[in-house]
């Protein structure tokens, strides 16, 4: 097991460096099986890591984690989406408007929306993406 997370780990660098600060891994977990969520992805240094949980052609929800100091830059989808902070606090800017979220709220980002995500300390969340078509 370890020898697997080494692995891991050591592609996850590789990717780093391609990509600077971002982790993506798009298998999709396990199905049928209890998951701690909080516990399905872990902080790397410096960086914003993605786990894709679930992913349809009707839309997909991702885990993500995020150090100290990062975040995402503005952009729009075509699609709503729902963003749960499950640990820590998050500061997500919607159209110019701030949303201060702490563990346990949620706010959802409507489709053409211009949205980023500010960098204010530690957190993970849970990203829900419903592509019902486009609006």
């Amino acid at each position: 097991m370890q020898v697997f997370h080494a692995k891991v780990f050591v592609h996850l660098i590789f990717i780093k460096h391609l990509i600077k600060t971002k982790f993506m891994e798009t298998s999709e977990m396990e199905k049928s099986r209890v998951h701690i969520t909080v516990e399905i992805i872990e902080y790397v240094p410096n960086s914003v890591v993605i786990k894709t949980i679930l992913k349809k052609s009707t839309g997909n929800i991702s885990v993500m984690s995020f150090d100290s100091g990062e975040g995402l830059t503005e952009k729009t989808t075509p699609f709503d989406s729902y963003a749960q902070i499950i640990e820590g606090k998050a500061e997500i800017v919607i159209d110019g408007a701030s949303c201060v979220l702490e563990t346990g709220q949620s706010v959802i980002i409507p489709a053409h929306a211009r949205n980023y995500i500010k960098p204010n300390g530690r957190f993970k969340m849970i990203l829900t993406v419903i592509k019902s078509g486009y609006e």
